[in-house]
């Protein structure tokens, strides 16, 4: 009896594990599989020879990229915030890979030779032409194509927070930062004379020029927001996915702050730097005190997320929120 009660217990064992190795691994000659032996064959068989020629490849194409990215965009304000999305955008893709390393299913081949025929022009043109924006971008899709043809379309899903993160890493086009940039730059400004003439100071201006006393200041587009409002959303995505994963509600009302406190944040920087000049001279304004103005700003217009969220959970409107979207579905 025991036996026979031991036998297909044994034999539906060794089905399953075969099933499993087959779904994990390809459908290669792991169907008899019986010891460790055949198990390691297919574990080895997991990263076949075109798998690592391909991530060669895109090794090939991305270092150079990201060296370009990182001498051009990376060393200025606009693109400061590029290793740490960097960085941060790695770890959360290892971090969840156990989590949807079930899900890994190779793509198949025609539609990623299809996929890089679109992208790969794109990515060629963008590297001669030396567009470091478009370059960084059109990089990162053949990367996202390369993944999407080794792991498939329901992991890149499962880890589509990450891989949306990453996009952070690079700066956007100047043009977009032109014309999201100049009403923002104009409204700061007007907003600045405004208050401090309140205070009696010598102070007007036009568009985005402000006349103080006898200096003439412009305010560019690292004083207008838009540097602020990319690294701030990106550190707040990263924030509230690991604070409040699953609470879209909680998550929607803190982006939802991101612009109203860069915006803020910013127009406090443009009125100290204001004040720096008029008192304390050109040079006094440029130059160490300014990027430490634009550090101690931003890094305020961070911690004001933080007592935002914090103020949400103690008043119990991110709790309010949670359960009602439970109770929703």
């Amino acid at each position: 009896m025991n036996k026979i009660g031991k036998t297909p217990v044994a034999v539906d064992a060794g089905v399953v594990a075969a099933d499993e190795l087959r779904r994990l691994f390809g459908s290669g000659e792991t169907a008899t599989i019986a010891g460790d032996t055949p198990a390691r064959d297919a574990a080895a068989g997991a990263w076949r020879l075109p798998d690592i020629v391909l991530v060669l490849g895109m090794l090939a194409l991305a270092v150079p990229t990201m060296i370009f990215v990182a001498q051009s965009s990376w060393t200025g304000e606009q693109g400061s915030h590029g290793p740490i999305i960097l960085a941060t955008g790695l770890w959360l893709v290892y971090n969840n890979w156990h989590e949807v390393r079930s899900l890994a299913a190779r793509a198949p081949g025609w539609q990623v030779w299809a996929l890089f025929a679109i992208a790969a022009p794109v990515y060629l043109f963008t590297r001669v032409t030396q567009i470091v924006e478009l370059e960084g971008y059109a990089m990162y899709v053949l990367l996202l194509v390369a993944l999407y043809g080794v792991v498939g379309y329901k992991a890149m899903r499962a880890l589509a927070f990450p891989l949306i993160y990453l996009f952070f890493a690079f700066p956007p086009p100047e043009t977009v930062i032109y014309t999201l940039t100049l009403p923002i730059k104009v409204a700061i400004s007007d907003a600045a004379i405004a208050v401090l003439q309140l205070f009696g100071l010598p102070i007007g201006g036009t568009g985005v020029m402000i006349q103080i006393g006898q200096y003439q200041l412009l305010v560019a587009a690292a004083c207008s927001g838009l540097n602020s409002i990319v690294s701030l959303s990106a550190i707040t995505l990263f924030y509230i996915y690991l604070m409040h994963r699953g609470e879209h509600r909680i998550q929607a009302i803190l982006l939802l702050f991101v612009l109203p406190v860069a915006i803020a944040a910013n127009f406090l920087r443009v009125l100290i730097l204001i004040l720096l000049t008029y008192y304390g001279g050109e040079a006094a304004a440029q130059g160490f005190l300014h990027d430490l103005a634009g550090i101690t700003i931003f890094v305020l217009a961070l911690m004001l997320i933080f007592l935002i969220d914090k103020i949400l959970q103690t008043t119990g409107v991110g709790k309010r929120m949670t359960a009602k979207g439970a109770a929703h579905g």
